[in-house]
This record gives C-alpha cells, structure tokens and sequence, in this order.
C-alpha cells in the first residue's frame, strides 16, 4: 500500500532551521573520493569538486552532502581508534579532501546548506568549525564513541543511519526475511536515538535514514522500500539514499543481458525515490539533481493530494 504521508515539522541544524514535509527536499552528492562506487575519482580535485558542487546548487539542490571516504561494499570502515579496526582512511586524510572543498563552497555560496558524510568525530568537529551545518553519520554512532558529543557540542543537525555490520561483511551476511528485516532496522534506528538523547542532542536536530544498501541483501531494499513508512512511527523524518544503488542494477539486469553499470541506473533511480517519497521520505539523497528534482515535484503533488502531513508524536522527558 502507497502511504503518501510523512513526518512535519523544523530540522534544527547548526545555525538554521529548514522546514520538512510540506515538500521533499534534495541532497545532492559531492564524492570527493578515487573510489566511491558512483563517480568516484570524478571531484578528487577540490577545483573539480566545488564546481560540480555549484552545479548541483545551480540545478536546484537544497543541500549538499560531501563524502571524503568511500563505504561502498567491501571498503574497510570503521573504528577511529588506532585498532585493528582502523578505517582504511585515516581522519588526516579525509580532512585533507574535505576541507578545502567545503571552504570552496561556502566561500562561493555562504548561504548554502553543507552535510559532511562522515562516521569519524575528529572530521566531524574540524567540518563544523569550517561552516558545516550537518552531520550524516552512516554508523549512527556505533563507530566512533566521541561522535554524539562533538554533535552536541555543536548543536548540529544529524542524519542517523541504519547499517547492519560493516562494509567489509555486507556481502556475507545472511538474509533476512521482511519481518526480521524491519525489526533490525528499528531496533538500529532506536538505539541511535537513544545514543543521541544519552548526549543531549534534541530529537528536533535528527533525520533518519533507513541505510539502503548498507547492509541490506538484494532483495531486503526493496521488502525496506516497500514496509519504509512503518519507520514514521520513530517520529522522526525520513532521508533515502537509493540513487544507483547496486540492488536497482540487477534488477535491471534481465533488461540486458548483465547488470546494469552505475551511470545507466538513472532512471531506476528516479523510480526507487519516487515510491521512497510516497512511502514517507521528506528528504532524498542523489547523485543527478535536476530529475530528481523533477521527479519529486510530482510525488510531491501526490502526496498532498492523497493524505495529510504528520506532526511527530510528542515524546516524554
């Protein structure tokens, strides 16, 4: 069943509001990394980088999410501290790619809205001190114990992640049935909310993410797509980040002949958002911008034309 319902109310982020659920709004993607499995290597150059981020900005993105290391399946993340676990780019290395785009943009566009894709709390705190309003943690802080403080400390907006174990295993773990599945995700989801209050962060900072691709099996994305809406009741808004998914390229791969490379999964793309959209996104995350764009003002008109927006339930202190 199409739900076209979503959660409403004000994101508070760093130094700004935005306003969610009266329409959808559009991240759009900078990978400032050699090997992201979309377009990686394409903006290593910070020059490169911060023109393709105005272009995003110029195509009508309403904020940018910037990645300086890749988590693509099989990539080794996680673990900030020294350990055996160590990511396989150090926080140095990333702030080295990073930094200087994010200067870029804000430098050509102060009033832009920047995101920094990152799990590590070192990167997190240097991007907010360098204009960052936003910090996307794909561990939802299961992998750095200083992220949720330094979030606090200042007063970001977060997007909290459902990933299920790390890159390195997604290709092993076993895969689970619907039910199973949308259990785990909440259960994840709450116990990043739960690392967000125990550090004072308000519910009104957080957007959820239901991790697409990110420890989800082939068919699991879509069983998550399908049943997304039933994460509403967490009360918060919801971001999805299907865009090329490796899950939309093999369903495409009948089509022909084998499965479908990244830079032909666009319009795959536009659908998977499109339903995440109606089943209760008030936010999406893509690597092409002007169709997404496209795309959303027409489930958006959907959605207001099918049900009515949801203020969050109210929470006990």
């Amino acid at each position: 069943m199409i739900v076209s319902r979503r959660n409403v109310g004000n994101w508070q982020l760093r130094s700004r509001t935005l306003a969610l659920g009266a329409r959808t709004l559009v991240m759009g993607v900078v990978n400032i990394t050699p090997d992201s499995f979309s377009d990686g290597g394409l903006f290593l150059a910070p020059e490169a980088a911060v023109i393709h981020a105005m272009q995003l900005l110029d195509e009508g993105a309403d904020l940018l999410d910037l990645g300086a290391e890749s988590t693509r399946p099989g990539s080794h993340a996680g673990g900030a501290d020294g350990s055996a676990n160590a990511p396989a780019v150090s926080a140095d290395e990333e702030q080295a790619r990073l930094l200087p785009v994010l200067e870029g943009i804000l430098h050509a566009r102060p009033e832009a809205i920047v995101s920094v894709d990152t799990y590590k709390a070192a990167t997190a705190r240097a991007a907010l001190k360098a204009g960052a309003e936003i910090i996307n943690d794909v561990s939802g802080f299961a992998w750095d114990a200083e992220m949720a403080a330094v979030c606090a400390e200042f007063s970001a907006g977060v997007v909290l992640m459902h990933t299920r174990g790390r890159p390195e295993e997604w290709r092993t773990q076993p895969q689970l049935a619907p039910d199973a599945l949308m259990a785990a995700v909440r259960a994840g989801l709450e116990a990043s909310l739960a690392a967000a209050a125990a550090a004072s962060i308000p519910c009104e900072a957080i957007v959820l993410d239901p991790g697409y691709g990110f420890g989800k099996r082939f068919g699991e994305n879509y069983a998550l797509l399908a049943r997304q809406d039933e994460l509403l009741a967490l009360g918060r808004p919801l971001l999805a980040g299907v865009s090329r998914k490796s899950f939309l390229g093999r369903t495409l791969a009948p089509l022909y002949g084998s499965e479908v490379s990244v830079e032909a999964r666009e319009t795959a793309s536009l659908a998977a958002m499109t339903a995440a959209i109606l089943h209760g996104a008030s936010i999406v995350r893509v690597h092409a911008v002007f169709p997404a764009v496209e795309a959303a003002r027409i489930a958006d008109a959907i959605v207001s034309a099918g049900t009515t927006l949801r203020e969050p339930p109210a929470t006990e202190d």
